[in-house]
């Protein structure tokens, strides 16, 4: 087998691990014994990553339903009814734009949920995120604190359905926040902020809501929409106080120079890549791995750049010997990007002593004598 590269077996490191442990009795129960053992794509892994941080735990609106048994059939089997909702007649910034032409919303487009539907899908959701919270504090009381690949499977799938219910709920209400962005209408407030603002309210409300109050969602939301108006009118009348001028285009002064320094630092970045990976600098094979991955060069943007210990641990050096090994390397760098894309000390000189020769050649052809400056220069190069 051929030696994983220094970047493979840092990716490694820094992959989730897994148990080698057997599913105890308990994580069973909670559904991890599926023997589901599929690779994770590099999206499962920082989602799973993410789920799995303590810092990080799931909460959900708790319900006697949920510890029952066979509580996930008795859940789940009474949603099939409900009608998934249509929102391709949502635009709002685009109706609010072409008042002329603005669509109405068709009754055969909107699903009005009634209370018994709002009640199942509600504790569907809740359900999944106690599902979720479960694995999690079952993971994290393991002694190895690692998640088995089964375990792994399960609280993604139970994620991935939480997060599905969460976007049917949310997607159902949307006409609420329409409603409530044209209803209190500012003046002040750009209507696709209001909406923006309301939308992000309207999912915050769906993840507090606790249906078990008999409650509807659509009173709870409204307020919570309601309030997201409210905070970011306040938001606006301090921006306003502080900048009272509005933004005038005729008094933006000419973006040229920086352009110009965009383009050419651009450039100068390329040419930096193409002198590393090409090797015109000549670096040692160690310069060039601590290049390559200090800088992401051969990850591209796909990972951020190692830090000068991790670099240090790859190549088997300290990290203040990392530093070291990178000046150099970007010394050379330097000198290779000044002589072949900036240009050296020694071409202006040329470029100047080509100008002092041809005054001094001017000057003999009319019979004056050349200027003192050019004459020194023309001196000083023969």
């Amino acid at each position: 087998m051929s030696t994983p590269s220094p970047l493979e077996q840092h990716r490694r490191k820094t992959r989730v691990q897994f148990s080698n442990a057997t599913v105890e009795s308990g994580a069973r129960a909670l559904g991890a014994g599926r023997g589901v053992k599929r690779a994770l794509s590099k999206e499962d892994e920082k989602l799973l990553a993410s789920l799995l941080n303590p810092d990080n735990p799931q909460d959900y609106i708790d319900s006697p339903e949920f510890i029952e048994k066979q509580a996930e059939e008795t859940i789940y089997g009474k949603g099939d009814d409900i009608a998934k909702p249509d929102t391709s007649w949502y635009h709002p910034v685009m109706d609010d734009l072409s008042p002329g032409r603005s669509r109405t919303v068709k009754s055969t487009q909107q699903v009005i949920l009634t209370g018994a539907q709002e009640k199942i899908l509600f504790h569907q959701f809740n359900f999944a995120r106690f599902k979720v919270a479960r694995f999690q504090e079952a993971i994290w009381a393991s002694d190895t604190r690692k998640p088995t690949p089964e375990q792994a499977q399960e609280i993604l799938r139970w994620y991935r359905k939480s997060e599905m219910t969460r976007e049917q709920i949310a997607e159902t209400n949307l006409a609420l926040v329409l409603a409530m962005a044209k209803r209190t209408r500012m003046s002040e407030v750009d209507f696709a902020d209001l909406v923006s603002e309301g939308n992000m309210a309207l999912l915050r409300a769906v993840d507090k809501f606790d249906a078990g109050r008999g409650y509807k969602f659509s009173t709870y939301a409204c307020r919570a929409i309601l309030k997201a108006f409210s905070r970011q009118g306040m938001k606006l009348s301090k921006y306003r106080q502080r900048f009272p001028t509005d933004f005038d285009p005729k008094l933006e002064r000419s973006n040229f120079l920086e352009t110009k320094r965009a383009d050419f630092e651009r450039d100068a970045a390329d040419e930096v890549k193409r002198i590393v990976l090409e090797n015109r600098a000549d670096l040692t094979q160690v310069e060039r791995t601590v290049i390559e991955h200090r800088f992401g060069l051969e990850s591209g943007n796909e990972e951020k750049p190692m830090t000068l210990e991790q670099v240090g641990q790859i190549i088997g050096v300290t990290k203040e010997r990392v530093r070291q090994i990178q000046n150099k390397a970007m010394e050379k760098i330097r000198l290779e990007l000044e002589a072949k894309f900036l240009g050296t000390k020694k071409a202006e000189e040329e470029k100047a002593a080509a100008e002092a020769a041809a005054a001094a050649a001017l000057a003999a052809a009319s019979g004056q004598r050349p200027t003192e400056g050019k004459f020194e220069q023309l001196v000083a190069l023969n």
